[in-house]
């Protein structure tokens, strides 16, 4: 199965990432959790586009994929599995792992980093949170993480397969938990403790910093609680939350592609002063 996927990366990747973007937007639609503020149509028409945008873009700025540099390396004996000389099953299942870990302390990263907060609010700032959202990033985001991706494999040697089943499952995930779905409570309640829900990664998209501020994760739940940074439910409850950005809320910033492109060259600015202290919501 794994020489299988290995063989088969780009037929493997687009399967999986449109059968979750359907099943999800399927679900969306026979539970929805929240009423949209903002046209679907019009939302889904620009995220997709700029998803779109960035994929071209990634194409051309690195036309070697992450999966084709992991070649690279393991041909030249790059990284640290490598040398440890593990084999493939638990190198494939720490790579993984590793690998999530990294991309937790990049995202925990682009909202401590003024410079790079800009680049991410295009992310946040989103006024409902649908299935599109997982894909939506500043273009520049995507380059970014693409080169901090880069360097983590070259840095633990990750074997070619992990990265590509890395890939599909952050992808897949993000679809998951930016999803408008409303899963079972007792459901809710017993997956979170193993992976990000969309009750859960909802908290992150918070109009509040405390909140947004909080459970950075994408895939695994392991990190905002061994971090601190998890925050179970919003202090508002998911029906009286506002989702986005306090500082920025009109249409043509928040939704338009145009938009979302120049917001971080714009004059925009988030709030000078620090976001206020709030103990951490820890219960389930």
């Amino acid at each position: 199965m794994l020489s299988y996927i290995e063989s088969h990366e780009t037929v493997f990747r687009l399967f999986s990432f449109f059968s979750i973007f359907i099943v999800m937007a399927a679900f969306e639609w026979l539970f929805p959790k929240r009423l949209l503020s903002i046209s679907k149509a019009k939302r889904w028409l620009n995220n997709i586009s700029l998803m779109v945008f960035n994929t071209v873009a990634l194409r051309i700025v690195f036309p070697v994929a992450a999966a084709g540099f992991a070649a690279w390396c393991q041909s030249n004996g790059i990284g640290l599995f490598h040398v440890l000389e593990l084999s493939h099953g638990i190198a494939v299942l720490l790579s993984i792992v590793a690998l999530d870990g990294i991309i937790w302390f990049q995202h925990r990263l682009f909202h401590t980093v003024p410079l790079l907060w800009r680049l991410h609010a295009v992310h946040h700032a989103d006024r409902d949170l649908d299935v599109t959202s997982g894909a939506r990033f500043h273009t520049i985001e995507i380059l970014l993480s693409m080169l901090i991706k880069l360097g983590a494999i070259a840095l633990l040697g990750a074997p070619v397969v992990a990265v590509i089943l890395f890939e599909v499952i952050l992808s897949g995930m993000a679809l998951f938990n930016h999803s408008n779905v409303a899963l079972p409570q007792p459901v809710d309640k017993f997956v979170r403790w193993f992976v990000v829900t969309p009750d859960m990664h909802r908290v992150h998209h918070s109009i509040h910093r405390h909140e947004s501020d909080s459970n950075f994760g994408f895939n695994l739940a392991i990190w905002d609680r061994l971090f601190n940074t998890y925050r179970a439910q919003p202090d508002e409850g998911h029906y009286g939350m506002t989702i986005g950005l306090s500082y920025v809320r009109e249409e043509k910033h928040v939704v338009w592609l145009f938009g979302l492109l120049r917001m971080p060259f714009a004059r925009n600015k988030a709030p000078s002063s620090a976001p206020s202290k709030k103990p951490n919501n820890s219960a389930l």
